[in-house]
């Protein structure tokens, strides 16, 4: 079948109690191995693109490898979405480009320039028959080129129900990426982090079948950063999110997750451990294969996590 946008992914993951994976393309190695994984599990899928990967691949390439995904799974139901835009002309462009799904994040600007920014993108992209997530509040750490707020002050910069409510109506975003403890990037917390869950059940209070978006959700698995940190790297304060935190979220009103650092982890550690073992090999194909075929084990994990996987018929 053809990209989807994600409309039925929300409303059925909304009413059944799960979340979608929405997960980070990079490079063909990358999206293999996501793609095995949610093939065998019969999962729905969001295949998102950052900023940060269309200057390092080129949006025709990465492109061109989704549309083989597609081609290759007909019976998985796959939207290709924007990861935070941060301005009307990027989301203007990839909805230009075949997008079914963009994100603006305007999360760091006052309250109303936010709501601005956001409606005059959900026009466009409505007019196109493209869905539109937005972003209330903000995350902590750092990711590519979104910067958050201290590990510190992630508290302090939650989403306000009652705004989100009014963003909700004013802007007509279709869904929204809500600040309720995460962060991005792997170096996240001190400390395991308590997700402030109760911002998301006011906000589904308020608005129930609103779907719902946590961005920063990698659980920086910790098989990973031992196997970084045993064959070069340091990654000793590395902390994510909680698995079984991102469990219950999954059965509120949170329909997509986002995972990228975890994807980075699994693929960073495998090259290491191979370099270290063989040091001798110098064929990408002898250490980006083993990488490829621990992205894969991963995302089938997470897919487990976020109860999704055996979900794709009903989300078509």
């Amino acid at each position: 079948m053809a990209l989807v946008d994600t409309k039925k992914m929300f409303e059925m993951a909304y009413k059944n109690g799960y979340a979608v994976g929405a997960f980070n393309v990079n490079n063909m190695e990358i999206t293999q191995g996501i793609m095995s994984a949610i093939a065998e599990e019969k999962a729905p899928l969001i295949l998102q693109i950052s900023r940060g990967a269309r200057s390092y691949a080129n949006i025709d390439y990465l492109k061109a490898i989704i549309d083989v995904a597609v081609k290759q799974n007909p019976d998985i139901p796959i939207a290709m979405h924007l990861d935070h835009g941060d301005t009307f002309e990027t989301c203007k462009q990839c909805v230009d480009d075949g997008f079914t799904s963009v994100m603006i994040d305007a999360s760091s600007k006052p309250f109303e320039e936010n709501i601005a920014i956001t409606k005059k993108v959900v026009e466009y992209a409505h007019e196109h028959g493209v869905v539109v997530e937005a972003e209330l509040g903000q995350l902590g750490g750092i990711e590519e080129d979104v910067v958050g707020v201290s590990a510190d002050d992630v508290s302090k910069h939650l989403t306000d129900p009652k705004e989100a409510v009014q963003f909700i109506k004013e802007t007509g975003c279709d869904s929204l990426a809500v600040a309720c403890g995460t962060s991005h990037g792997a170096f996240k917390f001190k400390v395991a982090p308590k997700l402030a869950l109760d911002v998301i059940q006011a906000i589904s209070d308020k608005l129930p079948g609103y779907p719902l978006v946590m961005h920063g959700s990698s659980s920086v698995l910790k098989e990973f950063k031992d196997l970084i940190n045993k064959y070069g790297g340091d990654m000793p304060d590395a902390m994510g999110v909680p698995e079984d935190a991102i469990t219950e979220a999954s059965k509120m009103a949170v329909c997509k997750i986002n995972i990228d650092t975890d994807l980075r982890m699994a693929l960073t550690a495998k090259i290491r451990q191979v370099f270290a073992e063989k040091p001798a090999e110098f064929d990408p194909r002898k250490y980006l294969g083993p990488a490829r075929e621990a992205i894969k084990d991963m995302v089938k994990h997470k897919l487990a996590i976020l109860g999704c996987a055996g979900k794709a018929s009903e989300c078509m």
